[in-house]
């Protein structure tokens, strides 16, 4: 088991590659650009506080002429001014916007995947969290990774060019500043760690925070919060979260802080204000081999260089192994297995076919009981069949293996013969039309929460909406915006008005199935009796499954079954179920004074 975990991690240079390369991808001209920033910001201050004053030095002890000085000091300027005016062009003119180019080129990668994923992997909360981690950390891992970058490759460059210089005067400099920062080197990998564990940690407590913030101000908790008055849970809760985060904080800062004062200590206390003055005056005051602008220029040299080999190799790696921690949950999530495999074949929307589930069994991922046990039922071309049965009778987990929204545990589910986990996932899906129990209403216009598409036919998004009652009169017909997440003028629906807008995309869509749970759940009996008959009428020529716990809706069901602990334990026509006097005729009795089957 280790061995296999240790394989499927990648080392500290393979995540910085991958993630520049999908840099790279999304804006080649942002990445190439930080390298010639990196180069700019660092290389000629480092050269100038070398070569620069070593030259003005000796030429002030020679006693040449001083306008020699006055051209060096002109020299200079120049170049700090050219190299600070590209580098101001650079990100006043490029760098913010490619920034944001690459951000979300990133974010869309990451929305991608996340579609593609089953629902068993959002079941699962360590996968949850490391898709928060990885959304939350995109702009992150952009801004601190392109910095570092930049400043890495810069320092590589200001380190092998004032590296040069100084092993002309006297090697030995760079063996003093260098050999602190290779004893103390290995406290990097530990910092790095820490840091990313503290992370990784946040994000849990941040996700609880958040939560109740958003609790706060939500329309949809707002008559809740207020009618029951209960701020002051959620004030604790939120105070709860907000505790453990700042404990989390302190409890890795507190580490983290002490591991880098050791390597402040190490590496510039004895090694560049200790050591390094000493060698030098002995190099001045004893051997005398070193002139005065040598001495400034290899003092300063070697300050650079410690410097920059610290930051190579103490606080850049820290960084560096704290982003690839965060860039290796990232691969991971890009990399996370389908559970549901598409198959070979491609289904056809068509005319109806028969659907038999055989010997099917369901256990959801983490639980040990099984949701469905041994299922077998056949479901005729264009029948209306209906599912009822308390909550928790396995109703909707019926459903959603029929979508393929999780597959089988055991057993089979057949469409025209054919085991449907032999067919292309998407093009399954797109033989059923589906409105799910809790479904959403999206901040977009009538037209597209309808169609579900940005490109729609008016007459036929009218006449669904017709189909299901839906009758509300809108300035703007179909052009409408829904809600006011981003548009102060958004239309506001009421319940019943947006299960009619769900119903109307099964009527919109042309597929030969349609799953409707709990379809009239927001209605009034008048308005469920008539988007029942629409159904019937406007559904003839699909197959469609009901589920509902008002039973006014499985009536007119050319069969029904009942399910009670995952299991069908009657079936039959709505006349045969009452001759029985089972379960369906006690429930159906609990609602006899609210609905009476016709004739």
């Amino acid at each position: 088991m280790n061995k296999k975990k240790e394989k499927t991690e990648h080392s500290l240079i393979s995540n910085m590659l991958f993630f520049i390369k999908l840099m790279f991808k999304a804006s080649p001209l942002l990445v190439i650009g930080e390298f010639v920033w990196g180069i700019l910001a660092n290389v000629p201050n480092s050269l100038i506080g070398v070569i620069g004053v070593k030259y003005i030095i000796d030429v002030m002890t020679s006693g040449e002429r001083l306008n020699r000085i006055f051209w060096a000091i002109g020299v200079i300027a120049l170049v700090i001014i050219l190299s600070r005016l590209l580098s101001w062009l650079f990100r006043e003119f490029l760098w913010n916007v490619e920034k944001e180019k690459c951000y979300y080129a990133l974010n869309k990668t990451l929305y991608e995947k996340a579609k593609s994923l089953d629902l068993e992997s959002y079941d699962n909360p360590e996968f949850y969290n490391s898709f928060i981690l990885t959304i939350e950390s995109s702009s992150d891992n952009i801004q601190t990774l392109l910095g570092l970058v930049r400043n890495y490759f810069g320092n590589a460059v200001s380190l092998i060019a004032i590296s040069g210089v100084l092993l002309t005067i006297d090697p030995l400099c760079l063996v003093i500043v260098l050999l602190p920062i290779a004893i103390f080197m290995p406290l990097s990998k530990v910092i790095g760690n820490l840091q990313t564990q503290r992370q990784i940690e946040n994000t849990k407590y941040h996700r609880r925070s958040d939560y109740f913030q958003r609790i706060f101000y939500l329309q949809d908790y707002a008559k809740e919060v207020r009618m029951n008055n209960i701020h002051p849970l959620l004030i604790d809760r939120y105070n709860d979260a907000a505790d453990d985060v700042i404990k989390n904080q302190d409890k890795y800062w507190t580490k983290i802080s002490r591991l880098y004062c050791v390597q402040e200590i190490g590496v510039q206390i004895i090694g560049s204000m200790l050591a390094l003055p000493l060698y030098l005056g002995y190099l001045v005051m004893v051997k005398k081999s070193v002139s005065a602008g040598d001495f400034v220029a290899t003092f300063n040299g070697a300050y650079s260089i410690a410097m920059s080999v610290n930051f190579l190799t103490v606080w850049a790696i820290a960084r560096f192994e704290e982003r690839a921690k965060i860039i290796e949950k990232f691969r991971g999530f890009l990399k996370a297995d389908h559970k549901i495999k598409d198959g070979e074949d491609v289904a056809v929307c068509g005319e109806p076919k028969t659907i038999e589930l055989k010997n099917v069994s369901f256990t959801y991922p983490g639980n040990d009981k099984p949701t469905l046990k041994n299922i077998n039922l056949i479901i005729h071309p264009k029948e209306k069949i209906a599912l009822v049965g308390y909550n928790g009778a396995g109703k909707t987990t019926l459903t959603n293996l029929l979508l393929r929204l999780y597959d089988v545990t055991e057993g089979q589910i057949l469409i025209d013969g054919e085991d449907i986990r032999s067919v292309n996932v998407q093009s399954h899906r797109d033989r059923f039309s589906a409105v799910f129990q809790d479904f959403q209403i999206f901040s977009a216009s009538l037209g597209e929460n309808v169609a579900l598409d940005v490109d729609y036919d008016k007459g036929r998004v009218l006449s669904s909406l017709s189909h299901s009652g839906f009758d509300k009169g809108l300035k703007n017909s179909t052009e409408t915006e829904l809600l006011r997440e981003f548009d102060d003028n958004g239309a506001m629906l009421s319940g019943g008005e947006s299960q009619k807008v769900a119903v109307a995309r099964t009527f919109y869509k042309n597929c030969p199935y349609a799953i409707l749970d709990e379809p009239s759940a927001n209605l009034d009996p008048v308005a469920e009796h008539n988007l029942n008959q629409a159904m019937i009428e406007a559904s003839d020529d699909k197959t469609v499954i009901f589920i509902s716990h008002r039973l006014s809706t499985t009536v007119n069901a050319d069969k029904i079954y009942v399910m009670e602990n995952g299991e069908i334990i009657e079936q039959g026509s709505h006349e045969e179920l009452m001759n029985q006097g089972g379960t369906y005729a006690y429930m159906f009795n609990l609602q006899a004074d609210k609905y009476h089957p016709e004739g």
